[in-house]
């Protein structure tokens, strides 16, 4: 079985990385920036020219692109060479009513599709230990299941087509307003007196304890914003969940003030800095 990789950014590149190691069949890799395919290839992926020969050349087609627009780019390209034979694993972060427009084009031609949005960040991609949401029929998922698996560690079946990415921005929406929280008391303590290390300390003896100050309070501590997941990938994440808590007609307030961080972050030009620097936005530092 040959397998087609298709976008090479930050979390793409560890995920593809990860696929080479453990497949045995061939790899197939394309992404806009030709040095990132250049690197791919020197582990022993074969380049493609564009998205429509790679799809051609591969039984199952992963797409790991930014945004809703680039999905349906990517899907309207390869539409013509899919048929029965192949597999499609979209693994962007994308709207959920746009994946299951794609969903349902790709089918109408025989081929199979799942939404397969991956959660924690660029270590946990390097690694091959991602949390994984699948949105598909069960036939799918299992037969997919061994190639997710070369990239995820906790892979779940949410459902049907658009499933899987309701709940990856659910769960970010939640990150965020966790981190949120995380932001605005830890401030605060600091204000008071407090390091940022007795605050970690005493949070972990109470209800408080949490993922995301366990994982980050050294990064807050030293100011380090090297980029593992960005703030302007979490801002995307968050326009998603608006628009799906608009349209179920269901008030979140805590996303909007957490949006509203996020927001403002983007205003201050902090996109491309890791998501953890809205504390920056939160503390006035």
């Amino acid at each position: 079985m040959n397998i087609g990789f298709i976008g090479l950014g930050i979390m793409g590149e560890a995920m593809c990385a990860n696929i080479i190691k453990k497949h045995d069949g061939k790899v197939f890799l394309y992404d806009l920036d030709c040095e990132k395919v250049e690197k791919i290839v020197s582990l022993g992926g074969f380049a493609c020219n564009n998205s429509a020969e790679l799809a051609e050349k591969s039984d199952v087609i992963i797409t790991m692109v930014p945004k809703s627009e680039h999905s349906r780019s990517v899907y309207e390209t390869v539409l013509p060479v899919l048929d029965s034979s192949k597999t499609c694993i979209d693994m962007s972060t994308i709207d959920p009513a746009v994946s299951v427009e794609i969903s349902e084009k790709v089918k109408a031609v025989g081929a199979r599709f799942a939404d397969a949005p991956v959660v924690k960040s660029r270590p946990a991609a390097v690694s091959g230990t991602l949390g994984i949401y699948v949105g598909s029929d069960e036939e799918t998922f299992e037969k997919i299941r061994p190639i997710l698996a070369y990239m995820g560690s906790n892979i779940i079946r949410m459902g049907k087509n658009g499933m899987g990415l309701v709940m990856k921005i659910c769960h970010n929406t939640l990150v965020a307003q966790i981190q949120n929280g995380v932001n605005e008391t830890l401030a605060l303590a600091r204000l008071e007196g407090i390091s940022v290390d007795d605050f970690a300390l005493a949070i972990s003896y109470g209800g408080g304890q949490n993922f995301y100050l366990d994982g980050q309070a050294q990064n807050i501590k030293n100011e380090n914003w090297t980029t593992a997941f960005s703030l302007e990938n979490m801002h995307k994440d968050l326009g998603i969940c608006e628009r799906l808590s608009e349209e179920a007609h269901f008030p979140m307030p805590g996303m909007e003030n957490a949006k509203a961080v996020y927001d403002k972050g983007m205003a201050e030009g902090l996109g491309k800095e890791d998501f953890r620097a809205t504390y920056k936005v939160v503390s006035g530092e």
